[in-house]
């Protein structure tokens, strides 16, 4: 059930309050962690919540349904930024260019050249995150850890994209600690291929978008800079 906002406020203030706690024991500034609400599946007042409650940016999975609630958030929600972290197809990257603020699902070069003409032809260049399979989950998407460098190479070659970092998500273990032992080696994989990718290409890839509502503590520990949670924000779907 679609909580209240009063119930809203009482679950993020709980939030960051154990994400400050766990920066705390792994000696990070909370600051350095930014909360996404993820809004998928649940009506356009999530974005309000999330705006009234003080949060930049919202994240959707699907382009469609991302758009249609853009196009109903009240009017002092207009500042949020809109992520795109579901997985998104070729045909539809031109729909993405035009209504989110960044994508982090990229994850082939078909799928960056169609990007970067989009944005090249309406004008907007865009904000991109590069999606890898750091924890060689077939059950997910992103590229392969081993052809990270080839696909940073060429977004990076693209006069309308900016890469801001890698994104990964961890496979699920079929008990709570095989998947916190997921978590946790998927998570410094990511960390350890955005150190040499920066250090090789000369680039910083700032952001890390790491760790859900579930995996919270090894993403943070393992330098996530980024936080995808809905889960924990509007109850489960």
């Amino acid at each position: 059930m679609f909580p209240a906002y009063e119930e809203f406020v009482r679950r993020a203030n709980a939030l960051r309050a154990e994400i400050a706690a766990t920066c705390a024991r792994a000696g990070r500034d909370p600051g350095t962690v930014e909360l996404l609400a993820v809004t998928k599946t649940h009506p356009a007042a999530a974005a309000d919540y999330a705006a009234r409650y003080g949060l930049r940016a919202v994240g959707e999975n699907r382009v469609q349904e991302g758009i249609e609630k853009r196009g109903q958030i009240a009017p002092a929600s207009a500042q949020l930024r809109w992520e795109l972290i579901g997985h998104l197809q070729s045909n539809k990257a031109r729909l993405a260019v035009q209504h989110f603020d960044r994508v982090q699902s990229v994850d082939s070069e078909k799928l960056l050249l169609h990007l970067d003409r989009a944005a090249g032809e309406l004008g907007k260049p865009l904000p991109i995150l590069l999606q890898i399979n750091a924890g060689h989950d077939p059950a997910k998407f992103g590229a392969d850890p081993a052809d990270a460098r080839r696909l940073l190479e060429t977004a990076l070659a693209r006069a309308h994209l900016r890469i801001d970092g890698l994104m990964t998500i961890a496979p699920l273990g079929a008990t709570p600690a095989e998947t916190a032992a997921h978590a946790e080696r998927t998570f410094a994989a990511l960390r350890m291929l955005r150190d040499e990718l920066a250090t090789r290409c000369g680039v910083p890839l700032r952001e890390l978008s790491m760790g859900m509502t579930a995996d919270l503590a090894p993403a943070i520990a393992a330098g996530s800079t980024m936080l995808r949670v809905g889960t924990a924000l509007f109850g489960a779907r």
